[in-house]
């Protein structure tokens, strides 16, 4: 097997481990509403408005998007030791697909607009399953309404991530106390529970939303007692919330066959794989 496992929940990453484990910036999230018409890719139609508005990052969230072509990937394991995890061949489904639920962070890829955004969807012959979507190349056909969450003093970039050896979306900027939000990033071997927790406690933000976004995690496990297996899946916020600095989040899970698993995880249970894109957005308690 070409990763390693320090323990049953811990993945060795490939490089030297980043002794900052979140990062963290607080910044005015602002609510936008759009639609995107039919003819666009997710990438052009999804970021569009947000580069117009100046904004520099956003989670975004939307439902029922019908797509030909379609392409994605899923959850794989790597090939070597250069990786811990990898995707899938990227895959088409011949015909419309409906991309039911799906989450996407927006941010910058040498200087153009870039996506990163996972989903469920139900393929031509009627199949559920989950992944990573080619943005580029997947095409509305069909118009969709968008809800946003954007940033104009929050910088998310792909960078180069010496720990995982992948080019990853990383924030930057200046935290702004006394804003209403917080853009984060996790590290792996972070559980995402408690890692949500101490965000919102170093931010002072007892009471919060969690708006997004995406990321992945090493399998899954539930409050129900479910648990998924794999060592690495795919993964987006479908609700999830602080309150009084206990974190609950519940997620759509992505294991390497492609399935779909839902709920909410169990705290202390659910480390990172990867990375972890999060934004909260302060409330009254």
């Amino acid at each position: 097997m070409p990763f390693a496992l320090a323990s049953p929940r811990t993945l060795v990453q490939p490089g030297p481990i980043h002794p900052r484990r979140i990062d963290s910036f607080a910044g005015q999230a602002r609510p936008l509403a759009f639609t995107v018409p039919a003819g666009l890719s997710l990438l052009t139609g999804l970021t569009a408005p947000l580069v117009a508005a100046g904004f520099q990052a956003a989670v975004l969230r939307f439902a029922y998007a019908r797509v030909n072509p379609f392409h994605y990937v899923m959850p794989d394991h790597a090939a070597d030791a250069s990786h811990v995890a990898y995707f899938s061949a990227p895959r088409a489904p011949a015909g419309v697909s409906r991309i039911d639920q799906a989450s996407a962070t927006f941010g910058w890829h040498l200087g153009q607009p870039f996506l990163h955004c996972h989903a469920a969807w139900v393929e031509p012959g009627g199949q559920r399953c989950g992944g990573h979507i080619l943005n580029d190349a997947t095409i509305l056909t069909g118009d969709v309404a968008v809800e946003a969450w954007a940033f104009d003093t929050i910088r998310v970039e792909t960078a180069l991530d010496e720990e995982t050896n992948f080019t990853l979306f990383q924030p930057s900027g200046q935290s702004i106390p006394g804003t209403n939000a917080v853009l984060a990033r996790v590290r792996p071997n972070e559980d995402i529970v408690t890692a949500i927790e101490t965000i919102a406690h170093d931010h002072g933000m007892p009471n919060a939303t969690i708006v997004g976004s995406v990321g992945s995690l090493i399998g899954a496990r539930f409050t129900d007692g479910r648990e998924v297996r794999d060592h690495a899946t795919e993964v987006r916020v479908t609700s999830g919330e602080v309150r009084n600095g206990t974190a609950t989040l519940d997620l759509m899970v992505v294991d390497m066959a492609g399935q779909v698993h839902e709920g909410r995880l169990a705290r202390g249970e659910n480390p990172v794989c990867i990375t972890f894109d999060l934004v909260l957005i302060g409330m009254a308690g």
